[in-house]
């Protein structure tokens, strides 16, 4: 059984997260991606302390779509740094998880 993630970015436009999210479904990098926002960030940032308004991004795919995933996100994102955590999902509907893996699955990587 594939092993199954919820990856999370942020990005700092509702219109960056909206390109992104299509270039990550796109590729099949992942299932979904939906658009939370805005929410305010409270960060250091080169010794700084910041504050920013973002959007999150939240991608559902497997394990064995992430290499591509977080290379694609670096590829395709406006900060030098950007925000990019897996957590495991750790359960889930059966369809739904199957779903992840059939979209995913398509990409070519194997889940």
């Amino acid at each position: 059984m594939a092993t199954y993630l919820q990856v999370l970015t942020t990005v700092e436009s509702h219109r960056e997260g909206t390109e992104l999210a299509r270039s990550i479904t796109g590729a099949r990098l992942a299932a979904c991606v939906q658009i939370v926002g805005p929410i305010r960030s409270v960060y250091w940032w080169e010794g700084r302390l910041e504050e920013a308004e973002e959007w999150q991004l939240l991608a559902k795919t497997t394990a064995d779509a992430f290499p591509a995933l977080e290379a694609h996100i670096k590829a395709n994102h406006s900060y030098d740094t950007p925000e990019i955590i897996a957590t495991p999902i750790v359960a889930g509907s059966a369809g739904y998880l199957t779903w992840i893996s059939e979209e995913t699955e398509r990409n070519g990587a194997p889940s």
